[in-house]
């Protein structure tokens, strides 16, 4: 018997769901009286810092550097690139002054750092040998969105990682670019558990400056997408108002070529919740859970013997670095059990004296949501295979509720069925801009938002567009998102 924990069903209403968990699993505080930014509390603290390392992780692999840059921009080097700026400008914090003293020269809270890494490429990369120049930040940044905002989903600030790169050939930037979708791929789908579709997105939807723009979007179960992170071919864009140059081997100045990778680490966990979470609450895959084993001894006010066995599991378990608690309150047990599969903790332990006197224990699957006996001496195996199989089991479930969303559609008409349910296929004549009446029309017509072209998958274009009928040169997708 499920306890009733929220006013909606998730499958029903999973937007309004989404907002009763934020506040029931103490994720995020809206009260502090700044719209659009947010108090991020210890439930999706913890979750986002286990997500930082498997990120960190995978781009220092790459050789990836990491540097801490400041939070402001001059407004001279954020205006040297003229699309950036036409894109950014309206989304941009400023500070003018400080105390009494106004400046000369506003600063610009960073929306992003293209133009602070590239002021100082210009200084550190002087030939052909510093290139590759691979590097990255964990940073906030802030943006002026005029739209509703949604916490972790759409704020004025969040979190994330950039990265920027210099390469000394095209081939080599496309290549990096390929490397961070893939990047995306085995950490958002392989360690985050959520499935992903990677887009070359269209080009009236690239990013401010950039060539070309390529991004995923993450599948919830309702059939709407959230975004997940975008990576950008800026080419040479950048590096001319830059001075980004190096001299290649034959002693001649080239223009570097420049990419810029962007996982936003707060909306990556918003897919998390969506994908995973049910009508009792959230789940984690272990690797990411806030805390991965709550140990629940039974009667132990009774029993002192039942605290210490459980402080002995908890010792054995902390030391192969798992995250682990013992709930002691003086709540019911039921009360507990209810509380910790809301929060979303992955495995429980329950012991109490009938227990200790088997050498045993109860394991508890938030995933399955069955317990079965295991031997206390073999404990930490126990926990580390179940924690493994459960990771394991969130993603096929995932994977499962994914299949069957994507519909193939015809018309508007039958796009417009699809949207905000799933996700539309259809035939396009071009993403390119002279594409975009045709887009604007689909997306005034049917509410949907032109993702892009499917860069993950080899996807062959038939028939006419649904739109204007001339002859299809792209499949395309067509989605709500968050």
């Amino acid at each position: 018997m499920v306890e009733k924990i929220f006013s909606v069903s998730k499958d029903k209403n999973p937007s309004e769901w989404f907002t009763e968990i934020i506040k029931t699993a103490e994720l995020a505080d809206v009260r502090y009286g700044v719209k659009g930014f947010l108090v991020f509390q210890p439930w999706s603290v913890e979750s986002m810092e286990k997500m930082y390392v498997y990120l960190e992780k995978n781009l220092k692999a790459r050789g990836h550097k990491k540097y801490w840059f400041p939070t402001v921009i001059p407004e001279k080097n954020f205006t040297l690139e003229s699309d950036h700026v036409e894109g950014f400008i309206p989304e941009v914090f400023w500070v003018t002054g400080a105390g009494n003293e106004k400046f000369d020269e506003k600063l610009a809270l960073r929306p992003t750092s293209e133009t602070a890494f590239y002021s100082m490429f210009s200084t550190w990369i002087r030939s052909y040998k510093d290139l590759p120049f691979k590097t990255y930040q964990r940073a906030n940044v802030f943006r002026y969105d005029t739209k509703a905002t949604r916490p972790f989903l759409r704020d004025r600030e969040f979190h994330w990682i950039e990265t920027h790169c210099a390469f000394a050939t095209e081939k080599d930037a496309y290549d990096n670019v390929i490397g961070d979708m893939m990047t995306t791929k085995e950490v958002v789908f392989d360690i985050y558990g959520v499935p992903t579709l990677v887009f070359k997105r269209p080009q009236w939807d690239k990013f401010p400056g950039a060539d070309n723009t390529y991004g995923a979007d993450a599948i919830t179960p309702s059939g709407r997408v959230v975004q997940q992170p975008s990576t950008h071919m800026l080419g040479r864009n950048f590096s001319k108002p830059f001075g980004v140059t190096f001299t290649d081997e034959n002693e001649k100045e080239q223009l570097a070529y420049l990419t810029c990778y962007g996982p936003c680490v707060s909306r990556m966990f918003a897919s998390v919740v969506l994908t995973h979470g049910d009508d009792k609450g959230l789940k984690f895959p272990f690797e990411i859970a806030p805390l991965q084993v709550i140990i629940v001894p039974i009667l132990a006010d009774k029993e002192p013997k039942v605290l210490k066995a459980a402080e002995k599991i908890k010792a054995k378990l902390e030391a192969e670095n798992i995250s682990v608690e013992i709930d002691n309150s003086d709540k019911r047990p039921g009360e507990k059990y209810y509380y910790w599969e809301m929060k979303g903790v992955p495995l429980r332990i329950e012991v109490g004296p009938r227990d200790i006197a088997k050498d045993k224990a109860l394991l508890f699957r938030r995933d399955t949501e069955k317990k079965k006996e295991v031997s206390i001496k073999t404990i930490v195996k126990e926990v580390i295979t179940n924690g493994e199989d459960l990771s394991k089991n969130l993603k096929k479930i995932a994977e499962t509720n994914f299949k069957g969303i994507i519909k193939d559609c015809k018309s508007i008409a039958e796009v417009k069925k699809i949207v905000g349910k799933g996700i539309a296929r259809v035939s396009f004549c071009s993403c390119n801009l002279d594409g975009e009446k045709c887009a604007t029309k689909i997306e005034k017509e049917t509410g949907g938002e032109i993702r892009g072209t499917r860069i993950d998958v080899n996807e062959k274009a038939s028939g006419k567009c649904i739109v204007c009928g001339k002859e299809a040169k792209e499949i395309i997708y067509v989605a709500k998102s968050y």
